[in-house]
């Protein structure tokens, strides 16, 4: 089910204020060296890794495969899990709100419309403006 910012935005809040959570990272140059997908699973273990409570197992979002076991990817999991349906709000919301930052310092480039991905209104941008820190060189290169 696909919820509105409003509703994300009120189900952001419930969970940051009881329950534990962890938001992990990966940067542009992280992405750039180890591939999308790594640094996803990269940004998984970091997120669990603030957890005040160590979890004996995590259950992530996607089709991926962790060394560590305690890693468990479950396809559409935001659809069969509420940790993980709860775990993809707060990532949204938390990117959402960082785009929505970066519109600010470069408006140019309407991350606060796109929330980071390619549209042709930011495609455009990128010709005309070039790149910023933000942007993932090797991706953007397929559309420039």
């Amino acid at each position: 089910m696909k919820l509105s910012v409003t509703k994300r935005e009120k189900l952001y809040e419930l969970i940051t204020k009881n329950y534990i959570f962890g938001i992990g990272e990966a940067s542009v140059s992280e992405i750039d060296e180890i591939n999308i997908l790594e640094a996803t699973k990269l940004a998984s273990i970091r997120a669990a890794e603030q957890l005040s409570i160590k979890p004996d197992i995590v259950l992530v979002d996607g089709n991926m495969t962790f060394v560590d076991p305690r890693y468990q990817s479950i396809v559409k999991g935001d659809t069969l899990s509420i940790s993980i349906a709860a775990a993809s709000i707060l990532a949204k919301v938390y990117r959402d709100r960082m785009m929505c930052a970066l519109s600010i310092e470069y408006p140019q480039y309407l991350w606060h419309k796109n929330s980071g991905y390619g549209t042709a209104e930011h495609i455009a941008a990128i010709r005309d403006y070039g790149i910023t820190q933000y942007h993932r060189a090797k991706f953007i290169r397929r559309f420039i």
